[in-house]
C-alpha cells in the first residue's frame, strides 16, 4: 500500500510538469528579402541600417529557437557572387549550429545576371531544396516552397512544378497526419508596392490550387519589402518582405488590392507561427525603430 501511495503521489506531482510539456508548442519562423541593398537600389530608395537589421533578425530567431526557419527568397543581393554570401554564411552557420534548420526558396536576386551560377551557390547552402518544388513538415504543418522565377524557367520546368504542386496538395489533403498547409514563394501575388507589381504568374500558377485545397490556410511571399495582408476567396495571403532589404513605398489602399494591415507597417520584421489544432497562430515580430530589440506586433489566427 505504501508503494501504491508513493506512486500516486509521484504521479500527482508530475502532472503540472506534464501539462506544461503538452502546452509547449513548436514554433516555425519565416522571413523574406534578407539581402544586402545593392548600390543601384540606393539611388531610388532610402537605406536604414539594413545590414544591421538582417543581423538582428537572425539573432532574434536564434533566441526564439524555432523548429525551423524559412526564408522566402532574396536571401542575398546577388546569388552568383561568392562575396555576397559572406555575411549570410555566418548567420546561417550560427543558426544551424544552434540546431535550427534553415530552409529557403529562390528569389530573383539569387538568379540575377547568371541563373545557373546563382542557383549553384544557393544549392550549396540549401542542398535539400529542389527548384522544381520542395516541402517540409513541422508539427503536422506542411510547408511547400515554390520557385516563382518564371522568367528564368523553361515551359517544361513550369509545367513540371505545377504538376508536382497540384499532386502534393491532393496527397496532403488526404493525409490525416497533416493539419494545415502553408505555401510560400518569393514573388507576391498581391501587393500595393510602387516598386514591384503583383505577380500575375503566381496568381495563375499557384493561387488557384492553394484556394481549392481544403488544408491550405496561409500563402506567404516577399519581393515587396513591406508587411501586407490580403484576404482572397476566404484564404489569407501575407507579404513579409521585411528581412533587411530597402523599404519600398506603397500605393494607397483600394478595393482591388485591399490591404487589411493598412495601419501596421514595420520597416523590418519576421513571422513566428505556432499550430493549435487546425489553426495557425501568427505573430509578426517587429524590430524597434531604435534597433534596441523586437516586439510582438500584429497577431492573427487563420484556419
Amino acid at each position: 500500500m505504501r508503494i501504491i501511495r508513493y506512486l500516486l503521489l509521484l504521479t500527482a506531482c508530475q502532472l503540472p510538469f506534464l501539462a506544461l510539456a503538452q502546452e509547449k508548442k513548436q514554433v516555425i519562423a519565416f522571413a523574406s528579402d534578407t539581402q544586402e541593398p545593392m548600390w543601384v537600389e540606393k539611388l531610388f530608395l532610402k537605406s536604414d541600417h539594413n545590414l544591421e537589421a538582417t543581423k538582428l533578425i537572425f539573432g532574434d530567431v536564434d533566441h526564439l529557437r524555432p523548429s525551423a526557419f524559412f526564408i522566402l527568397g532574396d536571401v542575398v543581393s546577388l546569388g552568383k557572387s561568392n562575396n555576397a554570401w559572406k555575411n549570410m554564411d555566418r548567420y546561417i552557420g550560427q543558426t544551424t549550429r544552434d540546431s535550427i534548420p534553415v530552409y529557403a526558396t529562390l528569389g530573383n536576386h539569387e538568379v540575377m545576371f547568371n541563373p545557373k551560377k546563382g542557383t549553384r551557390n544557393f544549392m550549396s547552402r540549401f542542398p535539400m531544396y529542389n527548384p522544381a518544388g520542395y516541402m517540409e513538415v513541422k508539427d503536422s504543418v506542411a510547408v511547400i516552397l515554390l520557385n516563382s522565377n518564371f522568367a528564368a524557367m523553361s515551359k517544361q520546368e513550369i509545367s513540371d512544378q505545377n504538376t508536382w504542386y497540384r499532386h502534393q496538395l491532393a496527397e496532403l489533403d488526404k493525409d490525416v497526419a497533416i493539419r494545415c498547409i502553408i505555401v510560400g514563394c518569393h514573388h507576391s501575388p498581391y501587393t500595393n508596392s510602387r516598386i514591384v507589381k503583383p505577380s500575375l504568374a503566381v496568381q495563375q500558377n499557384f493561387v488557384q490550387p492553394f484556394i481549392q485545397s481544403k488544408k491550405c490556410v496561409l500563402f506567404l511571399s516577399g519581393h515587396s519589402h513591406n508587411f501586407e495582408r490580403f484576404h482572397v476567396n476566404g484564404k489569407d495571403f501575407l507579404v513579409i518582405g521585411g528581412g533587411g532589404g530597402l523599404h519600398q513605398p506603397l500605393n494607397g489602399n483600394n478595393d482591388q488590392m485591399h490591404d487589411l494591415s493598412e495601419d501596421y507597417k514595420p520597416a523590418f520584421h519576421y513571422l513566428e507561427i505556432t499550430r493549435t489544432q487546425d489553426s495557425l497562430q501568427i505573430t509578426s515580430r517587429q524590430l524597434r525603430k531604435n534597433f534596441s530589440g523586437f516586439d510582438d506586433g500584429l497577431s492573427l489566427s487563420v484556419r
